[in-house]
């Protein structure tokens, strides 16, 4: 609100008080460990509230729940991971029920396998079944072609 010199002696006599700010004021740099010593600080327990903390240390409340919430968030790997290693063992085959079989003969008459994409690779063996994205066939094809 800007007030001229007849609007400030309208305001009954009262002395109005005026800060001036000289330089410039600038945010002062925290490190990440004078930022998490802070935050433990205020999960402390010991009674004391997150506004004596941030008062002790010269901060706003609102900027020390802000570093809170900041540390409660995950952190981002580098590399965005592909696949997760995967230990492989021999499948034992259970006895087939009645409605299997069928479908086996049924298939073996047609020519065509539940699996209709094998891929062999180095020992691994990759069996992609009927009905797969054609993104899902890219990837697992380009993640044999990279663990070589």
């Amino acid at each position: 609100m800007m007030m001229s010199c007849d609007d400030a002696s309208a305001m009954g006599g009262r002395a109005a008080r005026i800060e001036v700010f000289t330089g410039t004021r600038r945010r002062r740099p925290w490190s990440d460990d004078e930022k998490a010593r802070i935050v433990a600080e205020s999960y402390a327990g010991d009674g004391i509230t997150v506004c004596d903390v941030a008062r002790r240390n010269g901060i706003c409340p609102s900027q020390l729940f802000t570093w809170r919430r900041q540390l409660r968030r995950p952190v981002e790997t580098a590399e965005p991971l592909l696949f997760v290693p995967a230990i492989v063992e021999p499948e034992a085959a259970p006895a087939p029920l009645p409605a299997q079989r069928q479908q086996r003969r049924r298939l073996a008459r047609r020519g065509s396998s539940p699996a209709p994409i094998e891929v062999s690779m180095d020992g691994i063996s990759v069996r992609i079944g009927r009905g797969a994205d054609a993104t899902l066939i890219a990837a697992v094809l380009d993640a044999l072609k990279g663990s070589r």
